[in-house]
């Protein structure tokens, strides 16, 4: 074995455990061994430039040198881009955000902001950086890819926080009064098929369920439109699937049944029945069908009927939203809601660790749009407006006793 190959394998066997630092100062260690000719023989051993073996050599003689720990000397290494160009950050920022910080007429604001169109911009502004330069400044710069947040309310009611306040007090009042206070809404409407549902489920890998690629309505299927309705008191919820259009007369059919079989026998005795709901929707506040159809349910039961109506604009504050719907959501998600059955089965299955129960069940009856309500037929309502907000907040009384 010659002494070039000898050199050869011992750079081999050391060369993963060496830093720069280290493989010049073992490269220059060894040509002064060889002595003449020693920088050039390591220099064909190893393909270390023979510039970076002198350096060792030199380095070897200046013992401070040798204690300094650091791999290159000081200032030494390529500079940070930031640094030979000061400019980039502050043209990358003003691209980002081009209201508060750049142009505001810039044509990027229009567009979707990605890394590599960001870095298209850059470069023509005379910033060569490579998309995932740009990615790295902006995480140090504290940005992050974000969706958007829904948060804003609109325009304030001015007695919006007094009508929460008047919710919470009559549904404390009812639960005092052992009586049934409920929290009512219909949820988001559902396409009935092999869907894509949000979400994510267990399968095994590589074989997920396959569902449509597009979303046309099947027709002999249609939509499904859950009403429901959330017991304040024992934490159980009632669903009703419709299948027909979601009006007024759907919602109350849905309420009807929930006493029917649930609320009469939670509540023997109990001779009023408190609602939170909308202020829109099938149970809005305006909805003359939705108070015509609320006061055939209190003639037939005998119940006087109290709907406080939560302010415009605050439907998530509605309890049956975070405390039935979010979890029915959770129940089924990734799972294409195939048929009527399909949806009925999953609602139902819904529990939670707080022993949250769900009774659902299919209501195939039609429920036709447009039914106008006469102002003679209003003028027989019995409703009484409380005193406060009364246009949020009434009571129907039942016109003659109960059969």
């Amino acid at each position: 074995m010659t002494h070039e190959q000898d050199l050869r394998r011992r750079f081999r066997a050391l060369a993963p455990a060496l830093n720069e630092r280290t493989r010049r100062l073992w490269a220059a260690t060894e040509a002064r061994a060889i002595g003449y000719g020693g920088v050039s023989a390591v220099a064909r051993a190893t393909g270390i430039s023979r510039g970076v073996i002198a350096a060792g050599i030199e380095e070897l003689k200046d013992r401070r040198a040798l204690a300094d720990e650091r791999v290159r000397r000081g200032g030494g290494g390529r500079k940070s881009l930031t640094q030979s160009d000061p400019l980039l950050l502050k043209d990358l920022e003003g691209l980002v955000d081009p209201v508060t910080r750049g142009d505001p007429i810039s044509p990027l604001r229009w567009t979707c902001k990605s890394v590599r169109r960001l870095a298209g911009e850059l470069k023509a502004q005379g910033h060569p950086v490579s998309h995932q330069t740009v990615a790295r400044l902006l995480r140090g710069m504290d940005y992050s890819l974000q969706g958007n947040r829904k948060n804003k309310e609109g325009a304030g009611r001015p007695d919006r926080d007094a009508q929460f306040q008047h919710i919470a007090a009559a549904v404390r009042r009812q639960q005092a009064a052992k009586g049934p206070a409920l929290s009512v809404d219909t949820k988001k409407k559902e396409w009935v098929g092999d869907f894509k549902n949000a979400g994510r489920e267990w399968h095994p890998a590589g074989q997920p369920e396959e569902v449509r690629v597009h979303d046309f309505v099947i027709r002999e299927l249609g939509r499904a439109a859950p009403y429901g309705i959330y017991d304040l008191t024992v934490n159980r919820g009632w669903v009703s699937v419709g299948i027909d259009h979601d009006t007024a007369a759907f919602a109350v059919q849905s309420i009807r049944w929930w006493w029917k079989t649930e609320g009469r026998r939670s509540y023997p005795g109990s001779r009023r029945l408190l609602i939170t709901a909308d202020c829109g929707g099938s149970n809005g506040n305006r909805v003359r069908l939705w108070k015509w159809e609320l006061q055939k349910l209190a003639d037939e039961t005998g119940l006087r009927i109290c709907v406080c109506h939560f302010p415009p604009g605050t439907s998530q504050w509605n309890q049956i939203e975070h405390r039935l719907f979010s979890f029915i959501t959770q129940n089924w998600r990734g799972r294409p809601l195939l048929t009527h059955a399909t949806i009925v089965n999953l609602i139902g299955a819904t529990t939670t660790r707080g022993g949250l129960k769900v009774t659902c069940r299919l209501d195939t009856s039609r429920y036709p749009t447009g039914v106008k309500i006469t102002p003679a037929q209003m003028a027989t309502i019995r409703v009484e407006p409380d005193a406060f907000h009364g246009e949020w907040n009434d009571t129907i009384h039942p016109r003659q006793p109960a059969s």
